[in-house]
């Protein structure tokens, strides 16, 4: 008993908290009746001692978790507003040229589209549009169709790869390949976040926006594994181009953005009113055509959303 009590009195530092902590009623209520009594057991200390360490070690995440609670908004906060911070130059683009296209459906002239080309920020794609639609290129949009009508877009159908179309332009020495416009393309997808191909843009073509993007894949060339992407259909030539009737995000992986309709958009939506051929790959019929390379489904989807009647670009050129 006498030696119970000596130990106590030498070492009661070891049974009081930390003054630093903050204050732990559970440890007076539990710990402290039993010093009154100068009776204490092995498991009666070891029970004191680990509710201690238990309340110290809560007290400490508690203050962690508050500061965590503290600094977390305004971290995020941060974070959220570099990733919505756009490009200024991305939403501030100032058309450099004036291009129009005359409109006619069946024969009847329905108006003109004038769209500004931002040749300062994608110069490659506005000189290319330019070009064909003044007819430097050695050949012109005059006289060539919209392709396709899809709800959230119109599709012309460009310059041929071959016959007349693909000769005068070898004349001229133009050079519409796609490479350049693509590389042009990455840039801008990169630069610019969010939705590029919003209502009344125009964009050309550097991928077909009915296949999904090309996927990599391992090829053995001269005994050496490289990099390739799949082949996925016939690539555009450089000469397609596609006008927004409203945001069209699908478009973004496809689509080089090279200037905005600036009037005559009332033009572009009575082309989107045409009627098209309905699309049908829904079927059983024409999914098992499909996977088992039937060429009659390659053609009838070529036909899906096609419009029944002729939309044609009477004339063009550049304004300025």
């Amino acid at each position: 008993m006498l030696q119970n009590l000596k130990f106590l009195q030498s070492t009661p530092q070891l049974l009081q908290p930390p003054t630093s902590a903050a204050p732990l009623p559970q440890l007076h209520s539990t710990c402290f009746p039993i010093l009154k009594q100068f009776k204490i057991s092995r498991r009666e200390l070891t029970i004191c001692s680990n509710s201690s360490l238990l309340l110290l070690l809560g007290s400490q995440a508690l203050k962690s978790k508050a500061k965590a609670e503290e600094s977390s908004p305004n971290d995020n906060q941060q974070e959220e507003e570099n990733v919505a911070t756009p490009n200024p130059n991305c939403g501030n683009k100032v058309p450099t040229k004036r291009a129009f296209l005359d409109i006619a459906i069946d024969g009847e002239p329905v108006g003109r589209i004038i769209i500004g080309l931002y040749g300062d920020d994608v110069p490659v794609g506005a000189a290319r549009f330019g070009s064909i639609v003044s007819g430097a290129a050695g050949i012109s949009y005059r006289r060539k169709e919209f392709v396709k009508i899809m709800p959230n877009y119109v599709q012309h159908g460009g310059l041929r790869s071959y016959g007349v179309d693909a000769e005068l332009a070898n004349r001229s020495g133009s050079n519409l390949a796609v490479e350049n416009l693509r590389e042009e393309w990455e840039r801008e997808y990169e630069k610019c976040p969010g939705v590029k191909n919003s209502a009344g843009t125009v964009s050309i073509l550097v991928r077909d926006p009915s296949k999904p993007p090309p996927k990599l894949k391992l090829v053995a060339r001269k005994g050496k594994l490289e990099i390739d992407e799949e082949e996925i259909g016939t690539e555009p030539n450089g000469t397609e181009f596609v006008i927004s009737i409203m945001d069209s995000p699908e478009l973004d992986a496809s689509a080089l953005v090279i200037g905005q309709v600036l009037n005559g958009m009332e033009v572009v939506k009575r082309i989107g009113q045409v009627k098209t051929v309905q699309e049908n790959t829904a079927s059983p019929y024409f999914r098992v055509a499909k996977l088992i390379g039937d060429k009659r489904a390659v053609v009838a989807e070529r036909g899906f959303n096609r419009p029944y009647a002729k939309v044609v670009i009477n004339n063009c050129g550049l304004m300025d």
